[in-house]
């Protein structure tokens, strides 16, 4: 069964009706509202939306970018200049996602760093810095209290899970380094919040914004695949098919076939705080 990808707020809150209305006695009101007002640990939250972004940026990377330019497709670091046809890279389809978060009012950054960046603002600099190295040397999340941004920070391994991601940074004119292979840790995926525990409430709107923005971020893609000189068709197909990009529902449904189960069950999994 398909679960609609921006629809995961909604069927978070029927999920967590089932669990406070039907798996349970029925509560008391104070009850009932102790219950949604529970704290759930931020590093909970953080290891959701990690894992949805693992499963868009492999989609995009692997079905989008590999498979698109085989098919003919374009993918570049100025795809936003009117002259390049082109579409983004996958550190740069995040760079538009985490735009998207960063224009609500939920107070969730994300940020793509390494120590070898092709730009200098993408470096971890202090504290980021120290726990990256840890990062890389056991390959695993570390999630801590950064003291200089007073921000509760979550880094995630950025493996070099696609020949593509390899050859670019191997590639580019401006890359300090040029000799990176298949499954090194490229970078961190970085998430900042500023409290230490949310709501369930809240844990399920954190989730719903960041869907929204690997949308956006796909969108955008689509509406300047539409202006190119020979654009593909844009439908129900995808790259592998040939010249072809699938709409964002088609896209999204593909993503929210591999990321929605796994995610309820790590909301489901909360409901004990």
């Amino acid at each position: 069964m398909r679960v609609h990808p921006t629809g995961l707020l909604a069927l978070g809150m029927v999920i967590l009706g089932i669990y406070l209305f039907v798996s349970a006695p029925p509560p008391l009101p104070s009850e009932q509202e102790g219950r949604l007002s529970a704290q759930i640990p931020i590093d909970r939250v953080m290891a959701t939306i990690a894992a949805e972004n693992d499963a868009v940026r492999t989609l995009y990377t692997r079905e989008i970018v590999g498979k698109g330019q085989t098919a003919g497709l374009a993918f570049d670091e100025f795809w936003r200049k009117e002259e390049v046809l082109a579409g983004p890279l996958p550190a740069l389809f995040l760079r538009e996602a985490a735009g998207s978060v960063q224009r609500t009012d939920v107070p969730l950054g994300l940020f793509l760093g390494s120590d070898y960046p092709i730009s200098s603002a993408n470096r971890f600099q202090g504290e980021q810095a120290t726990v990256f190295e840890k990062v890389k040397e056991t390959r695993e999340a570390v999630i801590f209290f950064d003291d200089a941004s007073q921000m509760h920070t979550a880094m995630f391994p950025d493996l070099a899970s696609a020949q593509p991601c390899v050859s670019c940074h191997n590639e580019h004119a401006e890359s300090p380094k040029t000799d990176w292979v298949m499954n090194d840790v490229m970078g961190a995926t970085t998430w900042t919040y500023p409290r230490g525990s949310v709501t369930m409430e809240e844990y399920l709107e954190i989730v719903a914004t960041v869907r929204a923005g690997f949308r956006y971020a796909y969108s955008e893609y689509l509406v300047e695949a539409a202006a190119f000189t020979d654009p593909p068709e844009i439908g129900e197909q995808w790259p592998s098919d040939g010249y072809f990009l699938p709409s964002a529902d088609v896209f999204m449904e593909e993503f929210a076939q591999r990321a929605s189960a796994p995610s309820i069950e790590r909301i489901l999994s909360s409901r004990e705080f």
